[in-house]
């Protein structure tokens, strides 16, 4: 430290000396010579210049110490100000903040009963939509009474069947005829109680005796082809032309039923859209084909398995079963659409 300031001293000492001091007191020494003889201490020559020098070194620091005080005191000033600015900046940023959050909370709670009173409009509209679409329907739609007697029977027919083709499977054919017969005696009964009693017939029952005795046909047929009774491409035949008969049921069922058309509202029995009438040749091939199951079912009772007369039967049963299938396309009344009058 002691070597740095006695540089800066030197260096002072050289420019005064330069350019100041030996100009004044008219000494022309190089600077080298002097510090020689500053080492040899022979300067009392020159000590007016050495304290000419240092007196003015001395004044000029102070005069720089000064002007540093009052550049401090300047920034210092400086630095208050701005200080204070930014305390009131962050006032005004806290108090804007504020502001926006009670704006937001405010518009928030607009919304939020905007919304509100949007949804409470909306559910009233639902409801009123509702009632209207379910006033409307009531007067397209025709609803009856499907608990009757006849719709009995048919459910019965097809809850039935299933056991009665596993009765054949076990070769209990005993049982299974018994069943058979009483499932005939239903088919019977249903249409009569129909026919004679206005208040037991219905439209939906126009849609469950067919499928009930497609059903119990079916079953029979797999059943009895299973246990090599009846051959295999006449039970073919039969069951695709039964599977077509009610999956075009499901369609019409489909068609004839207004908007809007929902699954509940598809399987509610009680709304009659649709009235099914089937054609007088699908009657006798079903009469036919109850005929053949019949006969073929009491063969093994009876011992007349293999006849000539049941594969005749088997041949005129196929022949009716294309014939009513063509009746069924080319024939214009075998459905009709219902309107409440």
């Amino acid at each position: 430290m002691r070597f740095i300031n006695r540089n800066m001293f030197i260096k002072h000492v050289s420019n005064v000396y330069r350019f100041q001091t030996i100009k004044k007191f008219n000494y022309n020494i190089p600077f080298r010579e002097y510090m020689i003889l500053v080492a040899n201490k022979q300067t009392s020559k020159y000590l007016p210049v050495v304290s000419y020098m240092i007196s003015g070194y001395s004044k000029d620091n102070k005069k720089n110490f000064i002007n540093l005080e009052k550049k401090t005191e300047t920034l210092k000033d400086v630095f208050e100000h701005r200080k204070e600015q930014l305390k009131d900046t962050e006032h005004k940023i806290r108090l804007k903040s504020e502001e926006i959050v009670r704006d937001i909370k405010q518009h928030k709670e607009i919304t939020e009963q905007k919304i509100r009173e949007k949804k409470e409009h909306l559910i009233k509209d639902i409801l009123e939509t509702k009632a209207k679409v379910k006033e409307r329907l009531e007067e397209v739609v025709e609803r009856e009474n499907v608990f009757t007697v006849p719709n009995i029977l048919c459910v019965t027919r097809i809850m039935m069947s299933p056991y009665l083709g596993y009765m054949i499977l076990e070769d209990n054919y005993n049982l299974a005829l018994g069943l058979m017969v009483f499932a005939g005696v239903t088919d019977l009964l249903d249409g009569w109680i129909a026919r004679t009693w206005k208040n037991q017939s219905s439209k939906m029952g126009s849609f469950l005796d067919p499928m009930a005795d497609k059903v119990l046909i079916a079953t029979l047929f797999i059943s009895l082809t299973w246990q090599n009774l009846i051959p295999l491409s006449l039970t073919l035949l039969i069951v695709g032309r039964d599977a077509a008969l009610v999956t075009a049921g499901f369609v019409i069922r489909y068609m004839s039923l207004p908007p809007p058309r929902t699954l509940s509202r598809y399987f509610d029995v009680t709304h009659a859209t649709a009235q099914l009438a089937p054609t007088f040749i699908s009657k006798v091939n079903t009469a036919v084909q109850l005929l053949l199951v019949g006969t073929t079912l009491a063969s093994p009772v009876f011992g007349y398995v293999n006849h000539p007369a049941l594969q005749a039967l088997c041949g005129v049963t196929a022949v009716s079963t294309v014939v009513s299938a063509i009746s069924y396309l080319v024939s214009k009344d075998t459905y009709k659409f219902l309107k409440k009058t």
